[in-house]
């Protein structure tokens, strides 16, 4: 099978007036709108990540032009200002939420903006929305001990089956951080899929539980936002944060590994 590589846009937050947390990863309503019709306007076919991933596991064909439009988190204007945008167009996407994250009695305030309510999820999903998990409390899921780290996926999942009636397939890593270890937890918490970031273009030799996203960001302009539909200077765009993640990655391995010593001696 031919490798087709697929654009996956990870979205945050849509707000006119954002939090000063969740403003570099928000998008403005009127950019979100000009950016549907930039993909309405190629061509091409947005999926649901359990259709991508599915197509993919059974080898049946692409559409043609695929692309993914997801959100992370579970913010108020992806139902307020999105899904207007979404519906317009006919256009499916996926939305993994925090569970503890989201407004109503499973709440642990930790959202850093306002929230989606249940209701609102229950209203996306009727629309064609896909809904996913991204834990319960946000962590570095990798730097979870295996108790908790089941805990987060357990409840995440039983919250989203209670109050949609239906068991969340797809899943995305907090932070995009993942392990071996925390993807077969992935896996052997029921999800079919998951998401990292990586700032590059999805393939599936990457496999299930590792497909890369692209960040779509406030400072994304039209020209980069197209250039990253089309998969044109995706590691140049990227540069800056794949060298932050690197770095990044280095410290937590640190972090992970004293941990282990710590508790080892208790």
């Amino acid at each position: 099978m031919r490798d087709v590589v697929v654009p996956i846009l990870m979205y945050h937050s849509v707000a006119a007036v954002p939090s000063d947390a969740t403003r570099a990863l928000s998008v403005a309503p009127e950019a979100f709108g000009e950016q549907m019709a930039v993909i309405g306007g190629l061509g091409l076919t947005p999926v649901t990540t359990a259709d991508l991933a599915g197509r993919w596991r059974s080898g049946r064909p692409l559409p043609a032009r695929p692309v993914l439009i997801t959100f992370d988190d579970g913010y108020e204007g992806v139902h307020r200002h999105a899904l207007p945008v979404l519906a317009r167009h006919g256009f499916p996407a996926t939305l993994f939420v925090s569970t503890g994250w989201l407004r109503g009695t499973h709440d642990t305030g930790g959202g850093p903006d306002t929230m989606l309510d249940w209701r609102q999820v229950r209203e996306l999903a009727a629309a064609g929305v896909e809904i996913g998990g991204h834990s319960h409390t946000h962590p570095q899921l990798d730097q979870l001990p295996d108790a908790e780290l089941g805990t987060e996926l357990a409840r995440c999942t039983e919250i989203v089956t209670g109050e949609l009636g239906a068991r969340p397939l797809s899943f995305a890593y907090p932070y995009g951080y993942s392990s071996r270890r925390v993807r077969q937890a992935v896996r052997a918490a029921g999800y079919a899929q998951a998401l990292a970031v990586g700032n590059a273009l999805a393939r599936r030799r990457q496999g299930p539980y590792a497909l890369e996203r692209v960040t779509v960001r406030r400072s994304t302009g039209a020209e980069e936002f197209e250039r990253l539909l089309l998969g044109h200077a995706i590691a140049r765009t990227f540069a800056r944060d794949r060298a932050l993640t690197k770095g990044y990655a280095l410290v937590r391995r640190a972090r992970q590994v004293r941990r282990k010593a710590i508790r080892s001696r208790v």
